[in-house]
């Protein structure tokens, strides 16, 4: 059963930059689209950004221009590049392979969800 574990968060200023990965352990990491999600403090979890294994991406429009997907293949990693950080984007971060991935935004994920990783910004 593919695992997948978070790693990155923190506690960081408006403006601030993070960078999130994702191992995914078993299973083939490198067919798969793989995407990051967010749930902020009482709301349902979303997908924001995603890679497909073909290499394009797309972005929720609350995150296009600051956030960057990529991953390496080589090393099942997935990550995000996280610039110019808002309050509005404090939140568990998750990652999963999306079940739809357009239009984005839909919280399901093929995969058992891992332990996640909080981002806080806030000054």
């Amino acid at each position: 059963q593919v695992q997948l574990v978070e790693s990155g968060g923190g506690l960081v200023q408006p403006g601030g930059s993070l960078r999130l990965s994702c191992v995914v352990s078993r299973g083939s990491f490198s067919s798969y689209t793989m995407g990051w999600y967010r749930q902020a403090p009482g709301k349902q979890r979303e997908l924001v950004a995603y890679m497909a294994n073909t290499g394009s991406t797309n972005y929720a429009d609350s995150v296009k221009g600051r956030f960057t997907v990529s991953r390496d293949n080589a090393k099942g990693t997935v990550y995000l590049q996280m610039n110019s950080l808002k309050p509005e984007d404090t939140g568990g971060y998750y990652c999963n392979s999306p079940v739809i991935r357009d239009p984005i935004g839909d919280e399901r994920g093929k995969f058992p969800w891992g332990q996640g990783t909080q981002v806080t910004v806030s000054s």
